[in-house]
Order: C-alpha cells, then structure tokens, then sequence
C-alpha cells in the first residue's frame, strides 16, 4: 500500500504543476504564481467539470485523471484518499519543481513518507533511502542503532558487537574485569609499592591472571588471589594479548564441596578409592561425564561425584608470602631448602625429567632439590619413600617429605614447607605448584635431613 500511496504523490506533484501551468496561462490579468489556495480551487473547479459534483468523495484517480489522463493503473485500489486531501498533501508540504521537498527533509502530513518517496523515522531522510532510527544518519547509509555506525556497515543495518563488551565480558569469564596475565620465567614479583626496592608481598606464577587496577610509568598495579601490589609492566600482557594467553592456559576447575571427598578409580561407587580430598581442594577437571568428574590426581586420573564439587574455569593466582613461608624455628638449611625449592614453581612438569627450569616429574623434582644440598635421592617416588626416617604427619618440619598412593602403592612425592602446604611436580597441566599438604590423604611422611 505504501509503494503505491509513493508512486500515486509522484503522480500528483507532476500532475499538479502541468495542470497549474495550464491554468495560469487561461487566467488573463491573474499573477504568475499563484497561491495555494487558489490552486486548490482551480484543481476543484476542474474536477466538478470533468467528473460532475462528487465534493470530497472524489478519489485519487480523479486528480490524476482530470490533470493528465485517466492513468488508472496508477492509482488502482488507492480508496479513500478524496481528491481534495490529496491536493493538500501535495501542496501543502512546499513542492518544488523537481518534485522534491523544498527544504530536503520535509516528510508528507502523515511523518511517514517523504515528498522523494524515502520514509524517514524522525524526517531526517538518508540518502540511500535507510532509515535512522535516531534520526543519525550512518556514513555508509546503514541503520544506527544509537546514532554510531556500524562496525563493519552492514547492509542490512545491523550493528556489529561492541568490541570493549566483548572483551569485558571475556575477561569476566576468568573472573576479572581488566585482565592481565603473567608473562614471565619462573615468578613475579609482586611488590608493595612501584619500586625495585619495595618489599616483595607476593609472586605471580607465569600464566597466572590478575585484576589490573591501574598503571604508573613502568609498573602496574594489580590484584590476584589475596595479593595486591605492583609488577613490572614488561612481564605483564594485557588486552587482546592477555585473553589469547588466558585462552591458551586455562584450568577447568573443580572444587570439593563437601567435607571428605573420595577419588574412585572408575565412574562408580563399586570400584576402588584412590585417594581422598579435603573441603575446599581444587581439582584439575579432564572430563565431565553424567554424574561424574575426571580429575587429574597429580600423574594419575580418578574420577569424583559432581554432586559434591563446583566447576569453573579459572586462570593461576598470585601466592601471598604467606601463602608459601616456610614455619618458624626450623634449621638454616631446612630454611634455605624450602626457598631454593619455591623459587621453581610454576615451571613445567615433564615426565621423567629431573630440570628444574626446564621440567621436571615429582620424584625428578625432590630429587635435584636435594642434589643442590649434597644429598643423593634415587628417581622414583615409592624408591625415595624407602630412605630416611618415618615420621608422623603432625611432626612433619620444612623440608620432609609427603609421599601419596593412588591404592596400589606409592605413586606422587611433594617437599613438605610449612603452614600445612607442599610444593610439588604435580602435572602436565599445572606444573610446579603449591598445594595443602593434605590434598590427598598422605600414605607416607620421610624425614631426609635429620637437622
């Protein structure tokens, strides 16, 4: 109906000027330019000789048929507009010769289709005929949702996601509105104020995420687990280059909900019970089944409950002093033991490797941890669980040794250093890393250094 209504005021602009040409020329004495007004009653006189006395009832097709010939295939189904209303639209609106608005935005007495047969939501009219729908106009002509063009001008005026967004909301899926992550060898410093000098208040595993709250020249303030400070800029990206990192290195996580969770061998309740896991444990998930989690339990896998943990997907986070301070009124060496073996976490885990830089496996880690004290270890954990002393867990000091089983013997080794955590080789996936001591029921406690 609106293409017609278009094509029938088109009809009606070049009807009208030829018909007031006409007149004009027969009205002897009478100006040039006629007003409005006359118009409209010449165009009336007309219609009552041509058709006879319909008064407003006249429809469009008697306008165009007394102007310029009875063109009925223009106007065909276009009722109850009366000659009369049609007149005013077209005259009413200041229509110039070349059938246009005169002031180029004008729209007719409805606001909804402009004098050139555009249609414009507010009257500001595009020039490829789009519509605005603030009245904005697009460069590229596209539709503006808020008066910004289009990201990558669609034709068919749709408008591209908005990049900040996409980014904020990637960055929330780790848990961090301006994401930054550690780009570094071995740890980063995390200090208490913008300055080599300042007290060292944490360390920032490579790969590990942050929250970045702000920049100062060369340093960067952030926020990670329960530590804040600055870092050096340089090993910090950010931006795009910080989720492409997040999305390489990710962790889906499962976390123990309940008091004592049991690691099973096999998705079922019928099988053998690996190892068990405290409240609050964080498990490194392979696989979600029906019912159940497959977890990596250091080297080995076992499966878990789903009823009984939460799963996430989380990036490292920075470790406070405390997090990894060795206990109080130990011997130097035990002291310095457990400072050389921290300073390797976050290096990778390499299945029997024995580098401390370059990878290591559990027993590959204790055992060259110990080698740079002297002391000779042999490379496997259920051979390391036959030296030394055994002692309680409740005696254990910096530097003794957990041993874990996985049901059929001794399988893991960790570096036990204090306020109830080990430092260990635990996987593939997550490296060198510190863990509560008791993340597993340990099987075995060897004391090595005997000072």
């Amino acid at each position: 109906m609106k293409a017609r209504l278009i094509k029938v005021a088109g009809l009606l602009l070049t009807g009208t000027l030829v018909f007031t040409t006409a007149y004009t020329g027969q009205a002897k004495g009478k100006d040039a330019a006629l007003s409005n007004e006359d118009v409209r009653a010449g165009v009336s006189t007309e219609f009552d000789a041509q058709l006879g006395s319909h008064g407003d009832t006249k429809v469009a097709s008697g306008v165009t048929g007394a102007v310029s010939g009875y063109l009925s295939d223009a106007t065909t189904g276009v009722a109850g507009v009366t000659g009369t209303d049609a007149v005013k639209t077209a005259t009413g609106q200041d229509i110039v010769a070349d059938g246009s608005a005169a002031d180029q935005s004008a729209a007719a007495v409805d606001g909804t289709v402009a004098a050139d047969g555009t249609a414009a939501a507010d009257q500001s009219v595009i020039a490829d005929g789009t519509v605005a729908v603030d009245g904005t106009v697009a460069a590229d002509g596209t539709v503006a949702v808020d008066g910004a063009v289009a990201a990558d001008g669609a034709a068919d005026g749709t408008v591209a996601a908005d990049t900040q967004t996409a980014d904020v909301n990637a960055a929330q899926a780790y848990g961090y509105t301006n994401l930054g992550v550690a780009s570094v060898d071995g740890n980063l410093n995390v200090r208490e104020s913008a300055s080599t000098e300042a007290s060292v208040v944490g360390k920032m595993p490579n790969n590990a995420g942050c929250e970045i709250l702000g920049v100062e020249g060369e340093w960067t303030k952030i926020s990670s687990g329960k530590v804040e400070g600055y870092v050096k800029s340089e090993y910090l990206l950010s931006g795009d280059a910080a989720l492409a990192r997040a999305e390489e290195v990710k962790q889906t996580i499962a976390k123990v909900t309940t008091t004592t969770l049991y690691v099973r061998e096999q998705p079922n309740t019928d099988c053998t019970i690996i190892t068990m896991m405290p409240e609050g444990e964080e498990l490194e998930v392979l696989e979600v089944l029906d019912g159940w989690v497959k977890i990596n339990v250091d080297s080995d896998e076992g499966y878990v409950s789903s009823e009984y943990v939460d799963i996430s997907t989380e990036l490292l986070k920075a470790m406070t002093m405390t997090e990894i301070r060795y206990g109080q009124g130990v011997s130097d060496v035990r002291v310095s033991l457990v400072q050389y073996a921290t300073q390797f976490v976050g290096n990778p885990y390499v299945w029997g490797g024995t580098s401390l830089t370059n990878g290591a496996d559990c027993s590959g880690f204790v055992l060259s941890v110990f080698a740079n004290y002297g002391i000779s270890l042999p490379h496997s954990s259920r051979a390391q669980a036959g030296c030394g002393t055994s002692i309680s867990a409740s005696e254990a000091q910096p530097g003794d040794l957990f041993f874990y089983s996985n049901g059929g013997g001794i399988n893991h080794v960790a570096i036990y250093i204090g306020n109830g955590q080990v430092v260990h080789a635990s996987s593939p996936k997550s490296g060198i890393k510190i863990s509560n001591a008791y993340y597993r029921t340990p099987a075995k406690v060897v004391r090595i250094i005997n000072n």
